[in-house]
């Protein structure tokens, strides 16, 4: 059995997960991401990098008027 880079679990980890999504919908990101670190035995840290790929973007703060 091949070994397989972390970098590439968790580029199908990100395709699983969009998929999942595309097929249910209902289901919370939260726990198909969870179901993704299972499936593909990712590590925490690769766990983290999952959940940045569907992080929403963050807002500038835009300074207030004075």
């Amino acid at each position: 059995m091949p070994l397989v880079e972390h970098g590439e679990l968790v580029r199908r980890a990100v395709e699983y997960v969009e998929e999942e999504r595309k097929s249910r919908p209902d289901v919370p990101l939260a726990r198909l991401l969870d179901e993704a670190g299972m499936r593909f035995n990712l590590s925490p840290l690769d766990g983290q990098r999952l959940s940045r790929v569907f992080e929403e973007p963050r807002e500038q703060a835009v300074p207030s008027p004075r």
